[in-house]
Protein backbone atom coordinates (compact mmCIF):
# COMPACT_ATOMS: atom_id res chain seq x y z
CA UNK A 1 0.00 0.00 0.00
CA UNK A 2 1.17 3.35 -1.01
CA UNK A 3 1.67 6.48 1.26
CA UNK A 4 -0.80 9.31 1.33
CA UNK A 5 2.01 11.65 -0.03
CA UNK A 6 2.54 9.03 -2.68
CA UNK A 7 -1.15 9.25 -3.52
CA UNK A 8 -1.54 12.82 -3.18
CA UNK A 9 1.60 13.39 -5.66
CA UNK A 10 -0.17 11.12 -8.05
CA UNK A 11 -3.32 12.61 -7.94
CA UNK A 12 -1.90 15.93 -9.05
CA UNK A 13 0.41 14.84 -11.53
CA UNK A 14 -2.31 12.57 -13.53
CA UNK A 15 -6.01 13.56 -12.07
CA UNK A 16 -6.25 15.51 -16.21
CA UNK A 17 -4.92 12.20 -17.97
CA UNK A 18 -7.24 10.04 -15.76
CA UNK A 19 -10.31 12.27 -16.39
CA UNK A 20 -9.72 13.12 -19.92
CA UNK A 21 -9.39 9.50 -20.30
CA UNK A 22 -12.26 8.37 -19.25
CA UNK A 23 -14.61 10.88 -20.47
CA UNK A 24 -13.34 9.82 -23.94
CA UNK A 25 -14.42 6.31 -23.17
CA UNK A 26 -17.61 6.88 -21.04
CA UNK A 27 -18.54 10.43 -22.58
CA UNK A 28 -20.64 10.86 -18.93
CA UNK A 29 -19.18 12.63 -15.99
CA UNK A 30 -20.43 10.69 -13.21
CA UNK A 31 -19.16 7.35 -14.70
CA UNK A 32 -15.71 9.32 -15.19
CA UNK A 33 -15.90 9.68 -11.66
CA UNK A 34 -16.31 6.38 -10.57
CA UNK A 35 -13.91 5.13 -12.76
CA UNK A 36 -11.46 8.03 -11.65
CA UNK A 37 -11.81 6.69 -8.41
CA UNK A 38 -11.29 2.86 -9.06
CA UNK A 39 -8.10 3.69 -10.34
CA UNK A 40 -6.30 5.58 -8.02
CA UNK A 41 -7.90 3.46 -5.49
CA UNK A 42 -5.82 0.95 -7.04
CA UNK A 43 -2.66 2.85 -7.71
CA UNK A 44 -3.11 3.02 -3.39
CA UNK A 45 -3.58 -0.41 -3.38
CA UNK A 46 -1.10 -1.61 -6.14
CA UNK A 47 2.38 -2.95 -5.13
CA UNK A 48 4.20 -2.18 -8.32
CA UNK A 49 7.54 0.22 -7.98
CA UNK A 50 7.76 2.44 -10.76
CA UNK A 51 10.82 2.62 -13.10
CA UNK A 52 10.49 6.28 -14.08
CA UNK A 53 7.25 8.74 -14.46
CA UNK A 54 6.54 7.33 -17.21
CA UNK A 55 6.34 3.92 -16.63
CA UNK A 56 4.09 5.36 -13.65
CA UNK A 57 1.78 7.42 -16.12
CA UNK A 58 1.89 4.22 -18.99
CA UNK A 59 0.45 2.28 -16.15
CA UNK A 60 -2.00 4.63 -15.12
CA UNK A 61 -3.60 4.84 -18.21
CA UNK A 62 -3.41 1.15 -18.97
CA UNK A 63 -5.39 0.64 -15.60
CA UNK A 64 -8.08 3.61 -16.55
CA UNK A 65 -8.34 1.94 -20.10
CA UNK A 66 -9.31 -1.34 -18.64
CA UNK A 67 -11.49 0.02 -16.18
CA UNK A 68 -13.40 1.83 -18.16
CA UNK A 69 -14.09 -1.34 -20.79
CA UNK A 70 -14.63 -2.99 -17.61
CA UNK A 71 -16.98 -0.53 -17.00
CA UNK A 72 -18.98 -0.27 -20.00
CA UNK A 73 -18.91 -4.07 -19.95
CA UNK A 74 -20.51 -4.10 -16.75
CA UNK A 75 -23.88 -5.12 -15.96
CA UNK A 76 -25.48 -2.04 -14.49
CA UNK A 77 -24.25 0.06 -17.13
CA UNK A 78 -25.90 -1.82 -19.37
CA UNK A 79 -29.06 -1.48 -18.26
CA UNK A 80 -29.44 2.00 -17.66
CA UNK A 81 -29.44 5.32 -19.60
CA UNK A 82 -27.59 8.10 -18.40
CA UNK A 83 -29.43 11.53 -18.03
CA UNK A 84 -27.18 12.95 -20.34
CA UNK A 85 -29.06 11.00 -22.89
CA UNK A 86 -32.11 11.83 -21.83
CA UNK A 87 -31.62 15.40 -21.20
CA UNK A 88 -30.06 17.19 -24.51
CA UNK A 89 -27.71 19.41 -22.49
CA UNK A 90 -26.64 22.36 -23.71
CA UNK A 91 -22.66 21.95 -24.81
CA UNK A 92 -19.69 24.38 -23.93
CA UNK A 93 -17.62 23.41 -26.43
CA UNK A 94 -17.68 25.67 -29.48
CA UNK A 95 -19.29 24.38 -32.45
CA UNK A 96 -16.03 24.89 -34.83
CA UNK A 97 -14.20 22.32 -31.73
CA UNK A 98 -17.68 20.67 -31.68
CA UNK A 99 -16.92 19.09 -34.77
CA UNK A 100 -13.43 18.01 -34.35
CA UNK A 101 -14.33 16.43 -31.14
CA UNK A 102 -17.55 14.62 -32.52
CA UNK A 103 -15.69 13.55 -35.30
CA UNK A 104 -12.80 12.22 -33.24
CA UNK A 105 -15.34 10.20 -30.94
CA UNK A 106 -17.18 8.34 -33.45
CA UNK A 107 -14.18 6.92 -34.48
CA UNK A 108 -13.68 3.35 -34.04
CA UNK A 109 -11.87 2.76 -30.36
CA UNK A 110 -8.01 1.34 -31.92
CA UNK A 111 -8.65 4.40 -33.95
CA UNK A 112 -9.83 7.04 -31.14
CA UNK A 113 -7.42 5.39 -28.80
CA UNK A 114 -4.07 6.27 -30.72
CA UNK A 115 -5.57 9.93 -31.52
CA UNK A 116 -6.18 10.70 -27.88
CA UNK A 117 -2.92 9.23 -26.89
CA UNK A 118 -0.66 11.07 -29.52
CA UNK A 119 -2.98 14.73 -30.26
CA UNK A 120 -4.35 15.27 -25.93
CA UNK A 121 -1.03 13.03 -24.14
CA UNK A 122 1.72 14.46 -26.94
CA UNK A 123 2.63 10.01 -26.23
CA UNK A 124 5.51 8.71 -29.00
CA UNK A 125 4.55 6.22 -31.33
CA UNK A 126 6.55 3.82 -29.17
CA UNK A 127 4.81 4.51 -25.94
CA UNK A 128 2.00 4.28 -27.61
CA UNK A 129 2.51 0.44 -28.57
CA UNK A 130 3.45 -0.15 -24.76
CA UNK A 131 0.48 1.20 -23.30
CA UNK A 132 -2.01 -0.58 -26.11
CA UNK A 133 0.75 -3.78 -26.27
CA UNK A 134 0.58 -3.27 -30.04
CA UNK A 135 3.41 -3.30 -32.52
CA UNK A 136 5.19 0.39 -33.14
CA UNK A 137 4.20 -0.03 -37.07
CA UNK A 138 0.59 -1.03 -36.34
CA UNK A 139 0.30 2.12 -33.74
CA UNK A 140 1.78 4.51 -36.99
CA UNK A 141 -1.02 2.66 -38.97
CA UNK A 142 -3.90 2.87 -37.01
CA UNK A 143 -2.42 6.80 -36.81
CA UNK A 144 -2.58 6.97 -40.15
CA UNK A 145 -6.04 5.17 -41.12
CA UNK A 146 -7.51 7.34 -38.41
CA UNK A 147 -6.23 10.51 -39.91
CA UNK A 148 -7.91 9.86 -42.99
CA UNK A 149 -11.24 9.12 -41.74
CA UNK A 150 -10.89 12.57 -39.98
CA UNK A 151 -9.99 13.86 -43.41
CA UNK A 152 -13.14 12.53 -44.38
CA UNK A 153 -15.25 13.50 -42.01
CA UNK A 154 -14.80 16.68 -41.54
CA UNK A 155 -13.47 17.59 -45.18
CA UNK A 156 -9.71 18.43 -46.42
CA UNK A 157 -9.54 22.33 -47.12
CA UNK A 158 -11.30 23.26 -43.66
CA UNK A 159 -9.42 21.06 -41.16
CA UNK A 160 -5.82 20.05 -41.40
CA UNK A 161 -4.34 17.16 -39.56
CA UNK A 162 -0.57 17.19 -39.06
Amino acid sequence: MRSEREVNRAIERYADTVQRLCIVYLKNHADTEDVFQTVFFRYCLSPIVFESDEHEKAWLIRVTVNACKDWLKSFFRSRTVSLEEIIELPSEVPQENRDVLEAVLSLPAKYRDVVYLHYYEQCTAPQISEILRKNVSTVYTLLTRAKERLREKLGDGAWTIK
